[in-house]
């Protein structure tokens, strides 16, 4: 029934004509897959009525089979672009409705690390989902789904909430049918398209002045600044220079910011979705990708495992918006969380705070901004920016192209852009070409001997792996094919949904 109800309520949204539903058990493979990528919604309507309540379950296993059946065709379509930063216009949002009594469980830890799955490829990623796929759980705990008699299980509250919001989803416990109906609309209102992030504080200690160019102040900050909205038609770049040194624990730059003393620090380390629209103005995957938390080796064989959730720290550190005309950049808007509560508290719609990913520079001990968090101009809400990797260096001199060169820069500026270029990862140069066609740059700005590409011993490994994940998963499809449907009046079904001719 509640299946049915999460259908029903989602059906109301016009974005659902293009929803799959599939439909897994606690039952062993192939058994467990009632309805799958290629099986009908009346097959999946007629599996989900026909289900029967039996035997013990392996809740970790059952999630990570659910996990595998949507992660099927990923390493064949590319879309988690491994090695080459990560793109959130490239998604698949899905999510996994569980729905249990708590009780009589044959694992008392749960958890969803991949260390189940069967799928080739698994190894590229830390766990066992994906960032554009999250977790909400029904725990039906009232007359009729539990019962004092129910064994005691390690199947917690805090063990299944903690397991929801590992992924960005939710934990429900549900204790009456009003309570079910509750939590059933706050479950459909937050099904929507995006990528789970995770965002920390950047450590706030001892600032100073390194490498500042003569046209910047020793706060950072151009001299005679033109202040502009960040949907201004005429954007003027400002600069700020910073250093992160991993190795340190410490975060180094230049000026002095002002940062809100908050009662509570939640915002200082928390979880939290970007919603992804996509626009008709901007590329399938977005102008720039979140950068990688490595340097890419030439050299390597296979790929550093990535962790699900990118880990984006941000400085408290108070700078002016950057942006320059013409220069591609992708805003996402953030979902409601500790951390834009205490952005939106401080009231200051033109303070952005940079985010990085350490490790994603060229040494082990530096890494630079790729973008920053803003407010909007109305405080409603708050925009993640994203921007070329150490935009603070790379918005200037582009400036520069385009306002003092006029397309036609001097030897010294190609030298400072060819150091610019020789410190980003080489998978921002094809970014960086377009973003240069769009800027009407010419052709040999950029040297046409910049590879961005993965060294060739990845690109077999990935080929290596696309092939395998096609047979597994067509092994997976036919399986699950094979396994005949009934309706009520006992008819076999097709993956169509109606009945077929049996052969006797």
């Amino acid at each position: 029934v509640a299946c049915l109800c999460v259908v029903q309520i989602r059906s109301r949204d016009p974005a659902s004509r293009q929803d799959r539903y599939m439909l897994v058990t606690y039952d062993s493979p192939p058994f467990c897959f009632k309805s799958g990528w290629r099986e009908s919604h009346v097959v999946f309507s007629t599996e989900l009525k026909n289900m029967i309540a039996s035997g013990l379950s392996n809740m970790s296993d059952a999630l990570q089979r659910a996990f595998d059946l949507l992660n099927l065709h990923r390493l064949q379509s590319g879309i988690d672009n491994y090695g080459q930063g990560r793109n959130p216009l490239y998604l698949e949002p899905a999510v996994v409705v569980a729905i249990t009594d708590g009780g009589r469980s044959t694992s008392e830890n749960i958890g969803i690390d991949g260390s189940s799955s069967q799928l080739c490829g698994n190894e590229l990623t830390k766990e066992g989902f994906r960032w554009d796929q999250r977790l909400f759980m029904l725990h039906l705990q009232y007359p009729g789904f539990s019962t004092s008699s129910q064994e005691p299980t390690g199947e917690s509250d805090s063990n299944l909430s903690q397991l929801c919001e590992m992924t960005g989803g939710r934990y429900y416990l549900v204790t009456s049918s009003k309570h079910l109906n509750q939590s059933l609309e706050s479950l459909v209102q937050k099904l929507q398209p995006g990528v789970v992030l995770q965002f920390e504080k950047m450590p706030a200690s001892g600032f100073i002045a390194q490498n500042i160019p003569e046209n910047i102040s020793t706060f950072g900050i151009r001299d005679s600044p033109v202040p502009m909205e960040i949907d201004s038609d005429r954007r003027t770049p400002t600069m700020d220079l910073f250093r992160y040194s991993n190795g340190g624990n410490e975060f180094t730059g230049s000026g002095e910011g002002t940062t809100a003393s908050p009662t509570t620090t939640t915002w200082e380390k928390c979880r939290g979705m970007i919603y992804v629209r996509p626009s008709k103005a901007a590329p399938p995957g977005g102008h720039w990708p979140i950068p990688e938390s490595y340097w890419p080796d030439t050299n390597a064989q296979t790929l550093v495992p990535r962790s699900v959730h990118p880990g984006i720290l941000f400085s408290c550190e108070d700078s002016p918006p950057l942006v320059i005309d013409k220069l591609p950049f992708d805003k996402y808007e953030l979902e409601a969380s500790p951390l834009t509560r205490h952005i939106l508290e401080r009231k200051l719609p033109q303070a952005c705070w940079k985010v990085f990913i350490a490790g994603s520079g060229k040494t082990a001990d530096s890494v630079y901004p790729f973008g920053y968090l803003k407010p909007s101009s109305n405080l409603q809400c708050v925009n993640l920016l994203v921007m070329p990797y150490n935009y603070v260096i790379a918005l200037p001199l582009l400036d520069d192209l385009v306002q003092k060169y006029k397309m036609k820069p001097a030897r010294g500026w190609k030298q400072e852009f060819d150091k610019y270029l020789a410190a980003i990862p080489p998978y921002y140069y094809q970014p960086l070409r377009n973003a240069l066609r769009l800027m009407g740059a010419p052709s040999g700005i950029m040297p046409e001997n910049l590879a961005g590409g993965l060294s060739a011993g990845v690109v077999g490994y990935l080929k290596k792996l696309k092939k395998q994940a096609q047979s597994e998963g067509s092994k997976m499809i036919a399986e699950i094919a094979s396994k005949p449907t009934r309706n009520d009046k006992g008819q076999a079904l097709g993956s169509d949904g109606l009945p077929t001719k049996e052969v006797k």
